[in-house]
């Protein structure tokens, strides 16, 4: 028997099949393309299905008991009644509608002055249907389930958080949503991720997911107060896990139900290895790391203008402190200039009362850089773990052989930690403080 864990991301979709012992049976990705026109970014929902046939047909079905999918944070299209797209995948940073954020604060201020960003879904979605529309709102990961099965689907708690839903409530605001004009039919049903959604036409039963964050701390197994998992790939995501909710006054951090009870407080930042692309386009990374060494300079590395965590500043761009001089230069400070935010987004959730940093696992692309690895351990000044599997996939195949029971449980039987590396002396704390400085002397964390 085996479980396959299904992962929408932005430059690809990847599936993965594991047995009950957590061993990765099988593989398969597909790449995916994106369109970005300034503020806008959007994707064809088509493609995400042709990507999933495809990878799920390189998969030995015949011992396949369940499925569960993740996909980006706050990405969603409208589909008509019977499920069909009626328009393009918005894209999880996607800021065509962030002007539509006052009249969302207006409606209901004690729920979404702070927590409401600009860039999430509902800003996007009360651009696009009105009172009497007969649309629906629509999850990445939810078309893609409802695709496997035959028909819509209910979306998660998790992947319902930046489109409005109420976690504490567990509902949508329906006042709030009559004051905007939202009709509620819009929205889907709301589950808690590894209910059951439905069965393929083969049986096979298919598990509400999670966001691509929470999936790669479920494949980290960071779900216990402490230990914390740092997603860095295209952007920067940290969960970590607390019993009580916490309350962020700047908005920058949010939280998702834990699916054993509690929480998974974290945040998405603006800032990640993307900007590696826009830096230095064609480069031998992979060189380049060999050859890494500490210089005295840091890159504030934005991927798009504005930032959301760990502080909130739409008029946040990317600054250089220090000199720069060769393409390795740049390359080293991209990476010091990540580790640089990574630590300030730990003291900005230690400062909200969050569990003190036991460990953090790193998962994300950026972890095939060995240099990075060290460097982020050195910054952090704690033990960082790689998980032998780090991929959002993975972590919803975990999720999916759970079957509603216990994540925590199962991701303790299944995942494995491939190697620990302890952190060393790094030298970087004074261009630490000197790049706090930087970004509040430019009012960033005001």
């Amino acid at each position: 028997m085996g479980w396959i864990g299904i992962d929408l991301g932005t430059q690809s979709v990847r599936a993965v099949l594991i047995d009950p012992g957590g061993v990765v049976l099988a593989r398969a990705a597909r790449p995916l393309t994106s369109v970005r026109d300034g503020v806008r970014h959007e994707q064809d929902p088509q493609a995400w299905l042709t990507a999933v046939d495809s990878c799920l047909a390189e998969l030995p079905a015949s011992v396949v008991e369940g499925i569960a999918i993740c996909s980006t944070s706050g990405t969603f299209l409208l589909t008509d009644l019977a499920g069909r797209p009626v328009t393009p995948a918005l894209m999880y940073d996607d800021a065509r509608s962030a002007a539509r954020r006052v009249h969302i604060v207006d409606a209901d201020p004690d729920r979404w002055a702070v927590s409401m960003q600009p860039t999430w879904a509902l800003p996007k979605v009360l651009d696009l249907i009105a009172e009497g529309d007969d649309r629906r709102v629509v999850h990445s990961a939810d078309f893609v389930a409802a695709h496997l099965i035959g028909h819509p689907v209910a979306t998660d708690t998790s992947h319902a958080l930046k489109t409005g839903y109420d976690l504490v409530a567990d509902a949508w605001p329906v006042a709030a949503f009559e004051k905007l004009g939202l009709p509620t039919a819009a929205f889907p049903a709301v589950v808690h991720p590894g209910a059951e959604l439905g069965r393929t036409p083969t049986g096979v039963p298919v598990y509400a997911g999670m966001t691509d964050g929470c999936a790669a701390q479920i494949a980290a197994g960071a779900l216990s107060p402490g230990a914390w998992n740092s997603v860095l790939g295209t952007t920067l995501v940290l969960k970590g896990v607390s019993t009580e909710l916490l309350d962020d006054p700047t908005g920058a951090v949010y939280s998702h139900l834990h699916p054993d009870g509690g929480w998974l407080p974290g945040g998405a930042s603006s800032s990640g290895a993307g900007v590696l692309n826009a830096l230095l386009p064609g480069a031998d990374l992979a060189g380049f790391d060999e050859m890494a060494r500490p210089v005295s300079a840091a890159i504030y590395p934005l991927t798009t203008p504005g930032e959301r965590f760990p502080f909130v500043a739409p008029a946040a761009s990317r600054f250089t402190i220090g000199r720069v001089e060769t393409a390795l230069d740049t390359y080293v400070a991209v990476l010091q200039g990540l580790a640089f935010v990574e630590r300030l987004a730990f003291e900005h959730l230690a400062g909200l009362g969050a569990e003190p940093v036991r460990s953090v696992s790193l998962t994300g692309g950026a972890t095939r850089s060995a240099y990075w690895n060290q460097l982020r351990a050195d910054v952090l000044g704690v033990p960082v773990q790689l998980p032998a599997v780090p991929d959002p996939a993975y972590g919803m195949a975990v999720l999916a052989a759970s079957a509603g029971g216990s994540v925590t449980e199962t991701a303790r039987r299944m995942v494995r930690v491939d190697r620990v590396l302890e952190p060393r002396p790094s030298g970087l704390d004074g261009l630490y403080a000197a790049f706090v400085a930087e970004l509040d002397a430019r009012g960033y964390r005001s």
